[in-house]
């Protein structure tokens, strides 16, 4: 019988040489032999079909994502969901430490039953609206509606000034951290995402939000169905507001992770000061990446996502080495958020995991 190595054959199948020796391992190649401390198969062995590929239908009245958010994942669901591991009874958990808009999240919530799920950012704004909607739904339903009534008839200065004011008061409850006015922040904070330009969520250094207006006829500022349909979805969520590491109490050898930080710009000029007034260098990026191994060591199965430098230099192997180890492949993906037109398009991104 002729054979070949798992090298080969990884190179036969455009997998890496880490997952053929994992389906060598759970006997999913017939013939597949260990060799000393390498596997060996048959020169004609075919690739097993891949389990995490499995598609789902998306069930009707799905939820969706509240906030339109920089980054979001939506576009990318089909790639991610190849690595959805819950077909099995080992892992029962999942979190998502950079939820962002949470389109993973809630695809996640609308496809699977699980034991436990926890979500945080660092933006305490954004992790009050997930609260508020999964606590206070219907105050927050009727401050939005109130809202989408008063703005909708108004001429294009009117609505100017309207939502100046609205961006004013916000910001002054950033300031004043009155957790009285939670469900009145909340609110702010849908209708802005949903008026201003781009549905951009951005900052200045002193954390507060500075997007001018954007140019939407008729936005659905109330959008009450999926807001109710979110917060049956967040019931027995763990919301919390704070960094990544806090995750590290909820993480064991059952649980998914997602990770999806702040990703790596590109270029010095295409840096986007986006979420909150802290940053997220190429030292936070490795810090990342050594709680990653962290939770590999645990035994939890882990995705992360970050841009690809190699879209702007070929030599740039940041991630790579940082995640040397792991298995990294390069998806295209559509900048969607820029103020360039002609600066949005095809990119590369990365999808890097321990499995």
């Amino acid at each position: 019988m002729d054979i070949m190595a798992a090298k080969d054959a990884a190179e036969k199948w455009g997998i890496s040489q880490r997952r053929v020796a994992v389906l060598c391992a759970e006997n999913r190649i017939p013939n597949a032999v260990m060799v000393g401390n390498m596997w060996v198969l048959p020169a004609d062995a075919e690739k097993p079909s891949d389990a995490r590929s499995v598609r789902y239908s998306k069930p009707e009245g799905a939820v969706r994502p509240f906030l339109k958010w920089a980054g979001g994942k939506g576009q990318l669901l089909h790639e991610i969901e190849r690595y959805y591991p819950f077909d099995g009874k080992t892992i029962t958990k999942y979190a998502e430490p950079f939820v962002g808009g949470g389109a993973v999240l809630f695809d996640i919530l609308d496809r699977f039953d699980l034991e436990a799920v926890y979500i945080s950012d660092i933006n305490p704004q954004l992790m009050n609206a997930y609260q508020v909607i999964r606590d206070e739904v219907d105050k927050l339903i009727d401050l939005l509606a109130g809202y989408q009534r008063e703005y909708q008839p108004m001429d294009t200065e009117e609505r100017r000034q309207y939502y100046t004011n609205k961006r004013e008061q916000f910001n002054s409850l950033i300031i004043s951290c009155d957790d009285k006015a939670r469900v009145y922040e909340a609110a702010l904070m849908i209708f802005l995402n949903r008026t201003c330009f781009n549905g951009l969520y951005r900052v200045n250094r002193h954390g507060l939000f500075n997007v001018p207006i954007g140019s939407y006829k008729n936005p659905l500022i109330c959008d009450e169905a999926n807001l109710r349909a979110v917060s049956d979805k967040l019931k027995n969520v763990q919301i919390v507001c704070g960094d990544y590491r806090l995750s590290a109490n909820f993480i064991d050898s059952n649980t998914f992770v997602y990770f999806d930080p702040p990703y790596r710009p590109l270029t010095q000029t295409s840096s986007f000061t986006a979420y909150s007034e802290n940053a997220f260098g190429d030292a936070e990026q490795k810090e990342l990446a050594v709680f990653v191994n962290e939770m590999d060591k645990r035994g939890a199965k882990i995705v992360v996502s970050n841009s690809d430098p190699q879209n702007a230099n070929a030599e740039d192997y940041f991630f790579d080495e940082i995640y040397v180890g792991h298995n990294i492949i390069r998806v295209a993906a559509s900048r969607m958020i820029n103020s360039n037109s002609e600066a949005r398009g095809k990119i590369k991104e990365l999808l890097i995991s321990n499995f």
